[in-house]
């Protein structure tokens, strides 16, 4: 039996980065920087007001207050967009709004509620120092400077800057394709009638939700019966689609199980009995020719959210070009008591009640109990070696509330 962090090793020398491709930045967001970006132009490109109001000479506003307030006639008008063809001279003013360029002659910019917004002529109500509410070229970004190194995160404020320095397509690691196709001729799509001895399939939704989640490009396929050729048919079909390929059920010891021979038929196949609780048997494999991996889970759900979230998390995190694999883990106090297999990890579903403490939820721990898993936003991991826990007592906890950037 396999230590979980042995199992993990396997599965992540299973998967490789994925190679890099042109994107154009809309459909960027999520992945990973394959190249350094640099600013084709300085950010702002050019000196423009900071605030609607009046391009002036600052000089030409000393002493102007709510009660001596100061006119001076007005040259231009400039809209975002359009440059001015005048040249401000002392004891004028040049309406402005924000973001548009600073006309000639100009120091300085007097915001529109400190005057009457005249258009014509305007009085101004107060002084104010040389420079004010100007945002001048190059006082963020400058020409040629790296603004985004490879590897970085692609998120909406990414997004904006490179766009902002003149990038419209990017080199990216894409986000991983996956294919979710659940096997068990118990199996049927919800929403039919359950007939004695039937499943409404809940898995392959699971974990195509917990795939986008992570960061890939998921979709479900219907769920496959518990009949090799039908398996072998639906795997040859998305070896040229997807990046990678998650099966859930069909890894235990079952007498009907077609999953192990349909892998050996199609490539390579690995199953192991991980020393953990829920999700012992595991299996890893690849098909096709390029090779793409394909990782199966257990077929009870539990066992298969809490298996995606030690091993296909990280993996499909490899896959996008990210450094932080894992979930953070962190101590806290549980409430409730446990008793765990000595020789497993167990990962017992909890809930934050507040800062550093979770509790226990659901009607127990079985790899079955989906009411329990949809309550919990944490897992609290009771090593080897531990039979048991006690309310009150310190563990450790893995937060499983949103995806990590």
């Amino acid at each position: 039996m396999l230590s979980v962090a042995e199992y993990l090793d396997l599965v992540l020398d299973s998967v490789s980065e994925l190679p890099p491709m042109e994107l154009p930045i809309s459909d960027a967001n999520g992945c990973v920087l394959a190249q350094d970006i640099y600013a084709r132009w300085p950010l702002p490109s050019f000196d423009n007001s900071s605030m609607d109001g009046y391009a002036v000479i600052a000089s030409d506003l000393v002493g102007a207050s709510e009660d001596a307030p100061l006119t001076l006639p007005v040259i231009d008008d400039i809209p975002a967009g359009f440059k001015s063809l005048e040249t401000l001279r002392s004891g004028q003013a040049i309406r402005i709004m924000t973001g548009a360029p600073m006309p000639a002659g100009a120091d300085s910019v007097i915001p529109v509620e400190s005057t009457d917004g005249g258009s014509e002529v305007v009085q101004i109500r107060a002084s104010i120092e040389l420079g004010s509410c100007i945002r001048h070229e190059g006082e963020d970004v400058q020409s040629g400077d790296l603004v985004l190194t490879k590897g970085t995160f692609i998120g909406p404020r990414q997004i904006a800057l490179i766009a902002a320095v003149g990038h419209g397509v990017i080199s990216v690691i894409p986000k991983p394709r996956v294919a979710v196709v659940a096997t068990g001729s118990e199996l049927v799509e919800p929403g039919t009638e359950l007939k004695f001895g039937l499943i409404s399939d809940s898995n392959s939704f699971l974990i195509t939700a917990i795939a986008n989640d992570s960061g890939a490009v998921a979709y479900r396929l219907p769920p496959a019966q518990d009949d090799e050729d039908t398996l072998i048919e639906i795997l040859q079909d998305q070896v040229h689609r997807a990046d990678l390929i998650i099966t859930t059920g069909g890894v235990s010891m079952g007498a009907y199980d077609p999953v192990k021979s349909a892998f050996l038929k199609l490539g390579t196949a690995h199953f192991h009995k991980v020393a953990m609780q829920p999700g012992m048997p595991q299996g890893f494999g690849s098909v096709g020719d390029p090779a793409i991996p394909i990782i199966t889970l257990p077929g009870n759900p539990v066992s298969a959210y809490v298996s995606f979230e030690v091993f296909i998390r990280p993996a499909i995190r490899k896959m996008r070009g990210l450094k932080q694999l894992q979930r953070p883990q962190w101590p806290a106090v549980v409430k409730g008591q446990l008793r765990s297999p000595v020789n497993k990890v167990q990962f017992a579903r909890g809930r934050f009640i507040a800062e550093g403490q979770v509790e226990l939820v659901g009607a127990g721990q079985g790899s079955h109990v989906l009411g329990g898993l949809a309550q919990a936003d944490a897992l609290i991991v009771i090593p080897v070696g531990v039979d048991s826990i006690a309310s009150g007592e310190q563990v450790q906890v893995i937060d499983v509330r949103g995806d990590l950037t």
